[in-house]
């Protein structure tokens, strides 16, 4: 059995079902270009503002079932870090991140603080939650952890690892410099054709220009995000994310674009396109460093 970038991974993978990104993602980029990246990346140096007002959620609750990974995909490695760690190192680096509540299964949070947390130089407060059966619960899970001093809550999906500090910060600040708004979503436009479809048949193509591909950050004012997840409890609703929780109350949410690349680990397959986009975005950076 192959391992998992080679002698630093302590994974096994099937080399018959598995995909050749993963199963041998370092031919992706020559070596060189690995370590430059790695080199480039640790530039980003963690800050916590005298006092923060926002608290981060990091969902890595997932089980890695359509990533076909039964260890699921929160420690695959990319350019020498585990994904959970490139999402939790941009929060480290926003000022106004007080603590980061990184939600795992419970079995596992030793494993992730040991592989993704502990080895890395952290300054922002990071706990462990369980994790529940569905993302919502994880998210309430996280949310429970959350003291009550921080006005603002932040939820960002752990396989998301190529947000940047600039983007979370221009987030929560949409928020807070919009006193009528409930919570901020980062979006991009749809750029395809949508169609509606009923029986196999197409009935309808809507403009497409109303909808936008919801991602995460999601940030939210702290009270009304506990309230919603209070009566989605009690009401038995089960959300799509934590907007929706926001929206079926009346409350106001803003749309912030991000960007395409903002990709989410899912499907090995996403994983030759989140290579691609460290070494567009990380790599050109690597080009500069002295």
């Amino acid at each position: 059995m192959d391992k998992l970038f080679g002698d630093s991974g302590s994974q096994t993978i099937d080399p018959v079902s598995t995909t050749f990104a993963l199963r041998a993602p370092e031919l992706l980029l020559d070596k060189t270009d690995f370590d430059a990246l790695s080199e480039s990346f640790k530039g980003l140096e963690g800050e916590v503002s005298p006092n923060p007002k926002t608290a981060a959620i990091v969902l890595a609750g997932g089980t890695g079932e359509r990533f076909g990974r039964s260890d699921g995909k929160q420690l695959v490695e990319i350019a020498g870090k585990p994904v959970l760690t490139w999402s939790c190192e941009a929060f480290d680096a926003v000022g106004d991140v007080g603590l980061i509540v990184v939600v795992c299964p419970e079995e596992r949070m030793q494993e992730y603080l040991e592989k993704a947390i502990d080895p890395f130089p952290f300054v922002t407060p990071i706990a462990v939650a369980p994790s529940g059966s569905i993302r919502q619960e994880s998210a309430f899970s996280g949310l429970e952890f959350v003291p009550e001093q921080f006005e603002f809550v932040i939820l960002h999906d752990g396989a998301r690892p190529l947000i940047s500090p600039d983007l979370i910060a221009h987030t929560i600040n949409i928020l807070k410099g919009n006193l009528d708004a409930d919570g901020a979503v980062v979006a991009h436009p749809s750029i395809d054709t949508l169609k509606v479809v009923e029986n196999g048949v197409i009935v309808g193509t809507p403009d497409r220009t109303v909808f936008w591909n919801a991602q995460t950050p999601q940030v939210f004012r702290a009270g009304i995000y506990r309230r919603a997840h209070a009566q989605a409890l009690a009401d038995g609703f089960v959300g799509t994310d934590d907007s929706s929780l926001i929206e079926r109350l009346g409350g106001t949410v803003l749309v912030v674009e991000g960007k395409r690349d903002n990709i989410k680990l899912t499907v090995p397959e996403d994983y030759m396109m989140l290579a691609a986009a460290v070494h567009s975005v990380f790599g050109e950076k690597g080009n500069h460093v002295q």
